[in-house]
């Protein structure tokens, strides 16, 4: 992979310091409740067995997405919460991201096959990097999804 931007560090829940795990609960708020103008409850109790992605610029976090093993959220592992600050965005955050969680999950649970349920706007952006859509559009907390398949 090329030279990444951010720093990048992954670690289990009972790892977050409250400073991290404040600041990922703070980036998800901002971008999905407050940007999105969706009212759900974020907290939806998988935290405690993801493995927790964040992304540096110095202090600031600037990305972070949660990292499933297959069999807890989907049959396949998957990625989800990928969410990225508004200041970062036209900066290759969201991208860099999901490049490091796609990397990290096949060093973490090998190389088969991540399920994602993705916004569907943002479809062109996963497509890009690799998934395939893989069912109907649904709806959640107001907002389209679809699930897509990253095949190895």
């Amino acid at each position: 992979m090329h030279h990444l931007k951010y720093k990048w560090v992954i670690k289990p829940f009972e790892n977050l310091i409250p400073v991290e795990l404040y600041e990922i609960l703070r980036l998800r708020s901002e971008v999905f409740v407050v940007e999105q103008n969706c009212v759900f409850l974020d907290m939806d109790n998988k935290d405690p067995f993801a493995l927790h992605l964040m992304g540096f610029d110095g202090e600031n976090l600037v990305a972070s997405a949660r990292l499933f093993a297959p069999g807890k959220v989907y049959k396949e592992m998957s990625i989800g919460r990928v969410v990225s600050s508004p200041a970062y965005r036209k900066k290759g955050a969201g991208r860099e991201l999901m490049q490091v969680a796609i990397k990290e999950s096949y060093q973490l649970f090998g190389e088969s096959p991540i399920k994602i349920g993705a916004q569907l706007y943002l479809k062109k952006f996963y497509e890009s990097l690799g998934f395939i859509q893989s069912g109907d559009v649904y709806d959640e907390d107001g907002i389209d999804h679809i699930e897509m398949i990253k095949p190895v």
